[in-house]
């Protein structure tokens, strides 16, 4: 039988949430302990406004070379969670925040995780997010803006079979 100490760990974080408060409050004060809990939450609303645009850069390059975006999108994932940990009032969330963010620490976590996650579709070499392949040349005879609305609508289109249908 195993027994997971997530939810006890959730269950106790308030309270030690709030030991660290006072602890910190009896150490340097009331108003500087408010001051870093502020600063914390500024700095992770920071960090998630600037990551979530970085991390997506990230996997479309990833998948433009043909390579397994999963690196990516699992350390994108943590420093996300890193900031929302930031923004959660609290020193023990600051805490595993600031450990989330260190390279390191996000590769054996992504080590130990990495076998329990299932991947959807495979990667392969030569994959490419964006078909460049596919593009299809119009001449004048096959768009014009000018004579469209002068020659009435075309009856043998698609689009207007399926719409009569």
């Amino acid at each position: 039988m195993r027994i997971s100490l997530l939810p006890l760990f959730l269950l106790l974080l308030p309270l030690l949430e709030i030991a660290g408060f006072v602890i910190v409050g009896r150490e340097v004060g009331a108003l500087a302990t408010v001051g870093l809990v502020i600063l914390s939450t500024i700095a992770g609303s920071g960090l998630l406004r600037h990551q979530g645009f970085g991390v997506m850069a990230r996997v479309r390059a990833e998948m433009d070379a043909g390579r397994d975006p999963s690196r990516q999108l699992a350390h994108g994932a943590m420093i996300v969670l890193a900031a929302i940990l930031l923004i959660i009032p609290g020193f023990i969330t600051d805490i595993i925040a600031i450990l989330l963010l260190l390279p390191p620490v996000r590769d054996l976590a992504w080590r130990l995780l990495k076998n329990r996650i299932v991947m959807a579709t495979s990667f392969s070499s030569g994959f490419s997010a964006r078909r460049r392949d596919k593009v299809i040349d119009l001449d004048d005879s096959d768009y014009s803006r000018g004579d469209d609305f002068t020659r009435g609508p075309d009856h043998n289109s698609p689009w207007r079979r399926l719409k009569d249908d």
